[in-house]
């Protein structure tokens, strides 16, 4: 799961970044409040690449997501674009605790398969 989780929150990191530069072209948004509220963005999801498989990492992960969502009232395309993230962090989640467990059953099989040295 922290492979899919976090190719996916690299993705969000260089999205975020972009979305700083057009949201610079707002006259309304001064540079200093892009950057620090786009900084900030860019800095937790980095940051949650390596918390994915903590307690609370993939929960943060939602929130980030809502997060990016929400920063389409600012520039527009990010609603597009938060809903791609989102579907890919939802990919990400599932079917990467499906590869888990996948994994987990193989290393017990061929735990169990191995013949004992007696």
């Amino acid at each position: 799961m922290r492979t899919l989780c976090s190719s996916t929150l690299i993705g969000e990191f260089f999205v975020i970044g972009f979305a700083g530069l057009v949201a610079m072209k707002d006259p309304d948004l001064s540079t200093s409040t892009v950057w620090t509220v786009s900084g900030i963005a860019m800095f937790l999801s980095l940051l949650l690449c390596g918390m994915v498989t903590r307690p609370g990492g993939v929960v943060l992960g939602w929130a980030l997501q809502i997060a990016l969502i929400a920063s389409g009232f600012v520039v527009p395309t990010m609603f597009f674009m938060g809903a791609v993230f989102a579907a890919l962090w939802w990919a990400s989640v599932h079917y990467g605790r499906k590869i888990d467990e996948a994994k987990a059953r193989f290393a017990e099989q061929a735990g169990s398969s191995t013949p004992d040295a007696a």
